[in-house]
């Protein structure tokens, strides 16, 4: 318990400095866990619109499946990125834990099938990673195997901060809104508002259910999809002028046709909790106010 605390204390800001180059590695691996569970959610939760049903939640010390049927027992996974432990839990009193630590995605699938089933829980799920390039099957993957604690426990810690902003510009709304997300394949916590109206169909199963009504979205990524760690936020559909709207703090990218503001830049704000919620709240504003949201 010494070693845990003395970890934790290295990293006690509540936005740590996570550079993308720095854990590069342990991100990729991280990312094919994080799909395993996520879509072992996804095959036990009854479905839920845009795709809500397979989304991993914050918790206080890592990320959660949240309960989830099976048979007649509820089940959920979480990961600890304190104590480093992967937790198993059933409804009828089952306890099983598995060691976070380097080893390839391929032996992490393998123990996480033995200890369900293990546990009176047998689950088949597409074992082909989404929205990766050069996917790799989970049962073969031994090119991904890193793991950092640091890097882990500074993640979480990022969105333990992020998540009860979130929550907050969430409660705002009086519409529909998603919950607070953590998406396993694009590796990104967000919020996304809906204001009723059906959007034009996008091809793909899993676009065109995702943005099947107008929706404004925010959120963040670790690395992916940017050069470094930023938080977004788009409308979608997009109404004309959008790219011309200026918003404070963060700026218009032309290239991902998203509103940005790098992560970097939050950490040096005075009042970075205030500065991510003005940059929710403007970046809101600019489509909604565009695209003649009520």
């Amino acid at each position: 318990m010494e070693a845990r605390a003395s970890d934790i204390n290295q990293t006690s800001e509540l936005w740590p400095s996570l550079p993308l180059e720095s854990w590069q590695d342990t991100y990729a691996t991280l990312h094919m866990w994080l799909q395993i569970v996520g879509k072992i959610r996804l095959k036990l939760s009854p479905p839920v619109n845009h795709w809500w049903h397979c989304a991993l939640y914050v918790t206080p010390s890592g990320l959660t499946t949240s309960a989830m049927p099976y048979d007649k027992r509820l089940v959920e996974i979480e990961f600890d990125f304190i104590n480093h432990q992967l937790h198993f839990s059933t409804s009828d009193g089952l306890r099983q834990s598995l060691a976070l630590k380097a080893k390839t995605v391929a032996d992490f699938y393998r123990e996480v099938v033995q200890t369900l089933s293990a546990m009176n829980v047998e689950v088949a799920i597409n074992t082909k990673p989404q929205e990766v390039p050069n996917p790799i099957l989970f049962e073969t993957d031994v090119v991904h195997h890193a793991y950092d604690p640091e890097s882990a426990y500074k993640l979480w810690r990022i969105l333990a901060s992020i998540e009860p902003v979130f929550e907050e510009f969430r409660g705002r709304f009086l519409g529909k809104a998603s919950p607070v997300n953590f998406y396993w394949g694009s590796f990104d916590i967000a919020v996304t508002r809906f204001n009723g109206r059906r959007a034009p169909a996008r091809p793909g199963v899993i676009t065109s259910e995702a943005y099947s009504h107008e929706c404004i979205s925010a959120g963040f990524w670790p690395g992916a999809g940017y050069t470094g760690p930023a938080f977004y936020s788009y409308t979608a559909p997009a109404p004309a002028g959008l790219a011309e709207q200026k918003i404070e703090p963060g700026f218009y990218s032309a290239q991902l046709s998203e509103f940005l503001l790098p992560y970097d830049d939050l950490r040096k704000a005075d009042a970075p909790r205030e500065a991510l919620l003005q940059f929710l709240q403007s970046s809101y504003e600019a489509g909604a106010n565009l695209a003649g949201w009520n």
